[in-house]
């Protein structure tokens, strides 16, 4: 701990914007001093080992090395608060274990309570994070993010490369795969889709609807103040963004 009586922290993203945001928001609290940041996991693990680090910050899935990979090289004595993309029910079980846990995009409050369990166990040197590692990384792998949607069509079934799916939505007690050329009905619900399908792609902006960040051409708002994504589809697809999903869907584009 630094003189001031603040965390000496470290954070390792490869994504310079949620590192920067990560920064700010740490920053803001008064409790943290940042003592470094990486965007190249590798670098940043050569520089924890040459200072004194009380709390990394650590991306889970980054190039070279997996977060995972740079805990495991990770001299004995800083806490480690994984920071993840990954759906709340998959982390969720998390919770109360000694590796915590930030899912992105990171809201204050759950910033404040990370930082309090930090302080709260820093008398208990001997806490061995070591297997609650290894439950978080098993859990986390357990499951891969589906690369194809099937759509069962009579006696066949037609698989969709998700990188083709502009949106996935849900209406008339069924959920539809859309591409940039039709729809293809899915025999999954919008809940289960959002859990399987990589959150580094999909984001859920309504209830009834996911979209491929990557068919987003832009955000605007209709003549009610509402605001609309604009797809880079053929046929310009709007679709309508619930209230309070807009502020995470523009911390997921960076836009804030």
């Amino acid at each position: 701990m630094s003189a001031s009586g603040r965390l000496r922290a470290f954070l390792i993203d490869d994504e310079p914007l949620a590192l920067s945001r990560l920064a700010r928001m740490l920053q803001a609290t008064g409790r943290v001093e940042i003592v470094g940041r990486a965007t190249d996991p590798a670098q940043g693990l050569e520089q924890v080992r040459a200072q004194s680090v009380d709390v990394l910050f650590l991306d889970i899935h980054m190039p070279g090395l997996s977060g995972f990979e740079v805990v495991e090289r990770v001299p004995p004595g800083p806490a480690v608060v994984f920071t993840t993309a990954h759906d709340r029910h998959a982390v969720q079980a998390f919770e109360v274990n000694a590796v915590d846990y930030l899912l992105k995009p990171i809201e204050r409050a759950r910033l404040d309570r990370a930082l309090d369990r930090i302080a709260g166990r820093r008398d208990d040197a001997g806490a061995d994070v070591r297997a609650t590692l290894e439950r978080l990384a098993r859990h986390l792998r357990g499951g891969e993010f589906l690369d194809h949607l099937a759509s069962r069509i009579r006696d066949r079934v037609h698989l969709l490369p998700v990188e083709q799916v502009t949106h996935v939505v849900a209406r008339d007690r069924a959920t539809y795969a859309v591409t940039a050329a039709t729809e293809h009905v899915l025999d999954m619900t919008i809940a289960e889709l959002e859990r399987r399908l990589d959150p580094a792609r999909f984001f859920r902006i309504h209830r009834a609807a996911l979209v491929n960040v990557a068919w987003v051409g832009e955000l605007r708002a209709d003549e009610d103040g509402h605001l609309q994504v604009c797809l880079k589809d053929t046929r310009r697809t709007e679709l309508a963004v619930a209230r309070d999903r807009v502020r995470a869907l523009k911390e997921r584009l960076g836009l804030v």
